[in-house]
């Protein structure tokens, strides 16, 4: 099993920036890649950033793309969502997940991959005012 904790939601005024964290436990050899993702209110859940833990190699979302940064610190097993100029858009809850090595090969931007064959976190609510 992987436990996955997030923190660092909060209410931000456009332009501004906030960090989530997600602190890991359990398994490591079930965390073959790590992400974020987010669900505003009756919308589908959707890929924001995507990071494999073995080589670092990052995916985003097209628009999230130069304004979020994903980053691992690996002795903390915590995930990082550095987001800058936020925008209202980006108003959601945002939640960690990890992704087993059985989703190898799936596209990480589909929430189902990681329901499949990965573990969420309970979600940090972010919210942008205008």
């Amino acid at each position: 099993q992987v436990q996955l904790v997030e923190s660092g939601g909060g209410s931000v005024q456009a332009g501004g920036s906030l960090r989530l964290s997600c602190a890991a436990s359990g398994y490591t050899y079930r965390r073959y890649c790590m992400g974020w993702f987010r669900q505003a209110p009756g919308k589908e859940r959707e890929g924001v950033a995507a990071i494999y833990t073995g080589g670092g190699t990052t995916e985003y979302a097209d628009s999230v793309k130069g304004r979020f940064t994903i980053s691992q610190d690996n002795p903390k097993n915590t995930l990082y969502l550095q987001m800058n100029s936020l925008k209202p858009e980006d108003t959601a809850m945002y939640y960690c997940a990890a992704l087993s090595p059985m989703g190898y090969g799936g596209s990480w931007y589909e929430a189902r991959l990681w329901t499949d064959f990965g573990y969420w976190g309970q979600g940090t609510q972010v919210t942008v005012s205008s």
